[in-house]
């Protein structure tokens, strides 16, 4: 039985999203030297990490 709401689910979703994108962007960066994709990549998790704090249901 699923005890999540439809809105926790999108939240969810949104959070893993950004926390992907933001990690493969990273991750380019790495393999490319280049600094301004790991700033963009940095910001992207710690957004999923900031979205996840204030919605936990």
């Amino acid at each position: 039985m699923n005890t999540r709401s439809r809105p926790d689910h999108k939240i969810r979703q949104t959070v893993l999203v950004l926390g992907a994108a933001g990690l493969t962007v990273i991750a380019t960066g790495a393999a490319l030297d280049a600094l301004w994709l790991l700033g963009i990549g940095v910001w992207g998790v710690i957004a999923a990490m900031v979205i996840e704090l204030v919605y936990q249901p």
